[in-house]
This record gives structure tokens, sequence and C-alpha cells, in this order.
């Protein structure tokens, strides 16, 4: 198992599939290393079904936090090419969370999942000693339609066009340049402004209902970059698929400030969690389609590359493999030390 971030794909073999517990018949897909989500048959409904941990950054204050944290919980659902219906909660609050904080937090959740059309059905709230930020909890997301609107990350077919939204290391760039920003002065200004704007792009929720509506079902796959960046998720699809993806760097969206930020780091943003950033395999007859609705939309996307009988990944000709380790993780941490130890120092 990987020392932070998700498990690998050996750790989720070995250890949790196939224990999966009751064998149903109504599970139309179940866990999958690479897949965001989970599928059930309901009477002929289908219902995607994905959760995720709940991450709350008070540095970023806690309207904008919320916000954040909803967005990545729902993203994982609005890949399914079904729009997000409805959520489940469960807080585990640190002690010293505020009421006041809460509202904030909670108002902002409320406020984004409202204009997204979604309904928080249940939950749980407690403050518990020994829990700490960011991770404060978890959710459930549902999304329910047809099944034959349902898209799927292993859904890609020789002769697709593959798109890519907004590029590597978007999230990596915003998140770490807002939350230490201290670390970034020998940035220039304009530099570090331009990179921490890129958190306000982390959202992948609008545009992957953009790409649904769009393309209909001519959108045979669509997967956010999230661990392990851009690299990551194009090899989850192509594994997922059986089919080779044949990419070109260039065609591919880089937005100011990620490649400074990641060159200051150390890091590839490639490799780098970039929430916010869609892999999208299409049909050629519709991607004119979903480029113009993401254009109207004000989302940077490119044409980077087709799908092709093979397996596996490349990129300029040259062969990639999954990153297996996503380096932004690394980079926190060093961050936040270099952060807590440059505050002991001055007390």
């Amino acid at each position: 198992m990987t020392d932070l971030g998700k498990v690998d794909r050996e750790f989720f073999d070995e250890y949790i599939y196939p224990r999966l517990g009751a064998a149903r018949d109504d599970v139309a897909l179940g866990p999958t290393h690479g897949v965001d989500f989970g599928l059930l048959d309901v009477d002929g409904t289908a219902v995607a079904i994905a959760t995720d941990p709940v991450s709350v950054l008070p540095a970023l204050g806690f309207e904008r936090a919320g916000r954040f944290a909803i967005d990545i919980v729902l993203s994982d659902i609005a890949v399914s090419g079904l729009d997000p219906s409805h959520l489940a909660v469960s807080f585990t609050l640190p002690p010293e969370m505020t009421d006041g904080q809460f509202a904030e937090l909670w108002g902002a959740m409320h406020d984004e999942a409202d204009d997204l059309g979604v309904s928080i059905v249940t939950g749980h709230t407690a403050r518990y000693a020994g829990c700490s930020y960011p991770w404060v909890g978890g959710a459930t997301a549902l999304a329910v339609g047809d099944h034959d609107d349902v898209v799927r990350p292993d859904g890609a077919k020789p002769g697709d066009d593959v798109l890519v939204t907004k590029g590597p290391g978007v999230e990596a760039t915003g998140l770490l340049t807002t939350l230490f920003p201290d670390a970034f002065s020998d940035l220039d200004a304009d530099v570090l402004a331009a990179a921490q704007a890129r958190l306000d792009e982390t959202d992948a929720v609008r545009d992957a209902m953009t790409v649904s509506a769009a393309g209909g079902r001519g959108v045979h796959a669509m997967h956010d970059a999230t661990e392990c960046g851009v690299h990551g998720a194009l090899n989850e699809i192509a594994e997922s698929a059986g089919v080779q993806l044949e990419i070109d760097e260039s065609s591919v969206p880089l937005r100011p400030g990620v490649r400074e930020t990641c060159d200051f780091l150390g890091i590839d943003p490639w490799r780098s969690t970039t929430a916010g950033s869609l892999v999208v395999a299409t049909d050629p007859s519709v991607t004119d389609d979903v480029v113009a609705a993401l254009d109207a939309r004000g989302t940077p996307v490119g044409v980077a590359g087709t799908v092709v009988a093979g397996e596996g990944v490349v990129v300029d000709g040259e062969r990639i493999e999954h990153p297996d380790v996503d380096p932004s993780w690394a980079a926190y941490e060093r961050l936040a030390r270099e952060a807590e130890s440059s505050a002991a120092d001055t007390e």
C-alpha cells in the first residue's frame, strides 16, 4: 500500500476485492479500481452511488471550504453521466469547531447542493475527541436515471476522441499556494495570484453535467483526474476499457501558474491531483458539440488525442505508466511541517 493517498491496485486486489459482502442481483457494478462509482439496478432504474471523505480546510474560510468539500464529493457521481440527485453526509467534527463555524460551512454546502438540484436526505453530525481537520467525515452521493445514459470509465472505444478539460495540476496548484502562500514568496506576485486562482476551478460537477447534456450517448467514458492527476486518469480509462490512448500533450490546456508552481515544488503536474479536470472519450460525431458547450461555460478544453486498439497510454510517442503515488501529498506534508515550524519559531 502507498504511504499516503488512495491505496494502489495491488492493495485493492489483495485486501478489498473480492471480499464484498453478499452477492446481490441488483448490483450492476461493484467496487472497481479506477472507477469512481458503483451502480445499482432498482426495478429497471439505474442508481449510481459514490462515497468520499469530507475534507474541510479552515484556512480557506468555512464558506469556501464547504463549497470545495461538496464539489469534490459530487464529482465522482457526476462523471456517471447522470445528474447528482441525493446526498447523505456524516460529520465527525473536531471538538474545537464552533457552532458558528459549522453554520457557515453547512450553509455553503446547502447552497451548493441546492444550486445543483441535490437533496440532502440523511446524515450524522457529532463532535468527537481525536478528530481533526481536514478529514471530518464522509458523504455518499447518488444519481438516478436510465441505464442507457450511464457513462463509465471503461466505455472508451477505438475511434473515440479524447478530451481533457483544464489540464494538469489544477487542484494541487490552487490548493497548495492558497494554504501556504508564504512558502511561495519567491514566485512572482502575478504568478502566485494566478496559481491561487486555480482553486476556483476545482469544480468538475457542472462540467460533467455539461458534457453529458451536450454529448448524450456519444459520451463513452468520463473520469475526473483527482489523485495521480491526468496521467493517472488516462491510464485508468485505458486499462479499464482494454484500449490504448494516444495523446498529444500540446493539445491539453495548461492553466496559468501551474507550471511555475509545480516546478518550484519539484513535482510533476501531470501526476499531481487535479480535481476539476476531466478526461472524456467521445464519439467524433459529438466532439464538436461537447467542446462548444464547454467553451460556452468558459471551461478550457482540448481534443488531446484518440482511442486506438491496444493497451496503455502513449503521450507524444512515449508510453507512460500509472504514477501509483501522487507527489502532491508529500509536497503538502512538507509545506505543512514547514508552516508549523515557522509558527513555532515566532512564538
